[in-house]
């Protein structure tokens, strides 16, 4: 195996007393999509932020590029995008110039960037928009420029730290497809989200984080047979009748999980466990059977769901 473009063993990032990131190990290699998958505050943006060399470690060893950030913060910068959480576009230039004044910054030549502007504006599906203003575009499209100008200078490593919050459904699949296309190119993707879906379309391996630890790693796949069951009903019997139905479900089913508005029965055959619920005159209120998901990974690692 080639080198990880990524590698960090036992990093720590501390605050005070409060540690956001703690002693953590993880690898990324060349043309893999990686994720970092947990709730807010589970320490996924300020790893991405010593991955970036913009904040410096309390512990730990972690180089990118075969480099330490600490000693070679410019010269790995030099070679990442960054898609930060929140757009920082200027909102009183036009997308073509937001482009062009960013590539400048890299000190790029005026030829270079205005022939990589028509193939990112073409990547990003703004050809039509390339004149107007930041401040009148959409959410998505904003977001889709911001994607657009970490690519300028042709990076090594695209990190996107929480990359479709605030979308509606519709933006979010533009802009995975957007993403599925860099795969396919082969660059580097280092991901945040909390959005387990986005996770399961997007990784090709993650880490679990939560409270500044890994909990598991692997594809989304592997980790959902690893601490899931094939299939998930999840029952409704009303707030003042589920906690009464519990313990009689809890002996159909070896685990279960009570949530205020539902209860999540892990199992291999969904229908015939609510055919076992339905003959025993239960009357559940509401039921579905679906796969499991990384949600339900991460329920089982730590008691809570991804969004809270």
């Amino acid at each position: 195996m080639s080198e990880p473009l990524i590698s960090a063993r036992g990093l720590t990032k501390r605050y005070g007393d409060f540690t956001a990131v703690d002693a953590i190990d993880f690898d990324v290699a060349k043309g893999e999509s990686f994720g970092l998958l947990g709730p807010n505050g589970a320490g996924k943006s300020t790893t991405m932020r010593i991955i970036a060399a913009t904040s410096q470690r309390t512990s730990g060893t972690i180089t990118i590029l075969g480099r330490d950030p600490e000693e070679h913060g410019p010269q790995i910068r030099a070679h990442l995008g960054v898609v930060p959480q929140q757009d920082n576009l200027d909102t009183e230039l036009t997308v073509t110039e937001n482009l062009f004044i960013y590539g400048r910054y890299f000190g790029l030549s005026k030829k270079f960037i205005r022939t990589k502007i028509e193939e990112l504006l073409e990547f990003a599906q703004l050809e039509e928009k390339r004149d107007v203003k930041v401040d009148a575009l959409s959410g998505g499209m904003k977001r889709r420029l911001t994607i657009a100008r970490a690519l300028v200078s042709e990076p090594d490593i695209l990190m996107l730290d929480e990359p479709t919050t605030g979308l509606d459904p519709q933006a979010r699949h533009i802009l995975w497809d957007r993403l599925f296309r860099l795969k396919e190119l082969g660059v580097t993707l280092v991901i945040t989200t909390h959005f387990m879906d986005e996770a399961e379309q997007l990784c090709d391996r993650l880490v679990v984080m939560d409270k500044g630890k890994i909990m598991a790693e692997g594809s989304p796949l592997e980790l959902i047979k690893a601490y899931s069951t094939k299939e998930v009903l999840e029952v409704r019997f009303g707030s003042d009748r589920n906690k009464e139905i519990a313990p009689t479900l809890r002996a159909m089913c070896s685990r279960i999980e009570e949530l205020p508005d539902r209860i999540l029965m892990y199992v291999e055959d969904g229908e015939a466990l609510l055919e076992e619920i339905l003959n025993k005159k239960l009357h559940p209120t509401t039921s579905l059977v679906r796969r499991s998901s990384l949600e339900d990974v991460f329920l089982r690692l730590t008691g809570r769901t991804l969004i809270e």
